[in-house]
């Protein structure tokens, strides 16, 4: 479902504040796989995300999503194959619109577009399953303001939108960060079920040890624009947060330097 061969970016080439983010990234996904991604700052994790976006060109290297070549594609034709939750609950959500109206735009992207009245019964009741599916009481308030809603309740939908046309590749850039650790609990679970319902193909990446190795089925962990590990499913069932520090260390030479990822 996912091809990284060789990819290479760096940022302010010949400057003083050239930048290496990713070093020859070799990554592949298969179709129903959900990878975890681990690493210290500067580790190139959001950064492969975002080359996978299209978000800029790459330097070297390429990438296909579903066996279609997309290294020259711009990000609004990617977004075709893509689903995309961000760290910040307030993006990828219109807070001037209606839960309903936010989710009739995120079912109707890409399609053609005509004139007729807004949106149907039939669409409303569907959306109001949908919505009853998260146990947030959202399917009671679908005429609320989006910006009315809290951080985790906004996430929740951005995470329904963002799955609503069964995309290609699920893209969660530490979409539980920004959250309390209950209501981060909370989307973390969520998650797991709409990735599992929909067999869908997903990477998170992740600040958090603990959530790296409890969520999906296989984990990887980078350093200094690199894939230093990739523990597939049975090895991850084991996996302690104590056994993934060691590896670490065995593989980079360094000590993990992120209290947050410790600390969680």
């Amino acid at each position: 479902m996912l091809e990284i061969k060789n990819v290479h970016k760096t940022f302010n080439p010949g400057t003083i504040n050239e930048k290496i983010a990713l070093d020859g990234v070799n990554l592949t996904l298969h179709e129903g796989d959900f990878v975890t991604i681990i690493g210290g700052n500067g580790a190139g994790k959001s950064t492969t995300l975002n080359a996978i976006a299209g978000v800029w060109p790459v330097d070297d290297g390429s990438i296909s999503i579903d066996g279609i070549d997309v290294t020259g594609l711009p990000e609004h034709k990617r977004a075709t194959y893509l689903g995309r939750v961000f760290q910040d609950p307030m993006t990828g959500t219109a807070a001037t619109m209606q839960i309903d109206e936010n989710l009739a735009m995120a079912a109707r992207r890409g399609k053609k577009r005509f004139l007729r009245w807004g949106i149907t019964s039939k669409e409303r009741e569907h959306y109001r399953e949908l919505l009853k599916q998260l146990d947030l009481g959202l399917e009671d308030r679908m005429t609320s303001k989006v910006g009315l809603l809290s951080g985790g309740q906004r996430q929740a939908l951005t995470l329904l939108m963002a799955t609503l046309q069964k995309p290609k590749l699920l893209l969660l850039d530490e979409h539980t960060a920004a959250l309390d650790p209950k209501t981060a609990a909370k989307v973390l679970s969520l998650t797991d079920k709409i990735v599992e319902e929909n067999h869908l193909t997903a990477m998170m990446v992740t600040h958090n040890m603990k959530d790296a190795i409890a969520h999906g089925n296989r984990l990887i962990m980078m350093h200094e624009g690199k894939v230093i590990l990739d523990i597939g499913a049975e090895e991850k069932k084991k996996l302690t947060v104590e056994d993934l520090l060691q590896k670490f260390e065995e593989v980079s030479g360094e000590q993990f330097a992120s209290d947050k990822a410790l600390l969680g």
